[in-house]
């Protein structure tokens, strides 16, 4: 990473460095333009896995990393997200912190993507995945030659060059195709599946008084993710409601697939 980058961690109850036993985790990915706080300012998250016997990882991931090493036009190098995580953050937690080898991920936004991301990217690394009005079809309405597919970053992030991301969809098609979940949904057979997204109208939690456009989109990214799961005879557990991007709706989220994630762990 070129640098020091942070990870917050909630442990169990009796958790030390020294225990003689291990511990399942829960990573929890934020979203863009945030940082490795955001579950535990956003959400109760705390709370709820106070008595669980988890231990809840919470990484920083850049304000537009895209959970993702970056293509920087073909020079790869820093940063490096998927490396850090994937490799150095999981071999310190296993080494140093009594982490062991069953892990359950979920993300809001572009932690959404980076969930699904890393579940079909490394088979076998997380029993289970869940996004919560995740960007999980970077590809969809794409058609060649249309690049303005790319800007998000850039209007998320003002001064970032999209391209350093994945390139341009067209003459990277490849390395879009290779981080873009729906392309790579086949791989996900064998993992839980949770996905949930509103349709950007103020639902029962309230929100803005007019349509919110991001969640409005990541809700036809996720229809799309879901189809292509139906279509290929994966199951998932799919929650499509009226809300907005906005916290209230993540938690609920994260409550609503909290028994399913430790199931998976093989907790209560």
């Amino acid at each position: 990473m070129d640098a020091q980058e942070k990870v917050r961690l909630l442990v169990p109850p009796g958790w030390s460095k020294n225990a003689g036993r291990t511990w399942p985790a829960l990573w929890l990915l934020h979203g863009g333009v945030d940082d490795y706080t955001a579950w535990t300012r956003g959400t109760d998250v705390a709370a709820l896995t106070a008595d669980s016997p988890v231990i809840v990882v919470m990484p920083e991931g850049g304000s537009c990393g895209n959970y993702s090493d970056w293509w920087n036009y073909g020079n790869g190098g820093s940063p490096e997200w998927e490396t850090f995580h994937m490799k150095e953050l999981r071999t310190i937690l296993e080494n140093g912190y009594r982490a062991n080898g069953r892990r359950v991920i979920a993300g809001n936004s572009m932690g959404g993507l980076g969930a699904m991301l890393y579940a079909a990217r490394f088979p076998g690394m997380f029993a289970a995945a869940a996004a919560f009005s995740g960007y999980v079809d970077t590809l969809y309405g794409y058609t060649p030659g249309d690049d303005s597919i790319g800007w998000g970053p850039s209007f998320s992030c003002p001064g970032t060059d999209w391209r350093r991301v994945w390139g341009a969809p067209d003459a990277q098609a490849a390395i879009w195709h290779a981080h873009n979940p729906t392309d790579l949904a086949g791989r996900l057979a064998g993992v839980r599946l949770y996905v949930a997204s509103g349709n950007g109208t103020a639902g029962s939690l309230g929100g803005l008084p007019f349509t919110d456009p991001v969640e409005a989109a990541a809700n036809d990214v996720s229809h799309a993710f879901v189809d292509r799961l139906d279509a290929l005879g994966i199951p998932v557990t799919a929650r499509f409601f009226d809300g907005q991007h906005s916290w209230p709706y993540w938690q609920r989220d994260l409550h609503d697939a909290y028994p399913m994630l430790m199931r998976a762990l093989g907790v209560s």
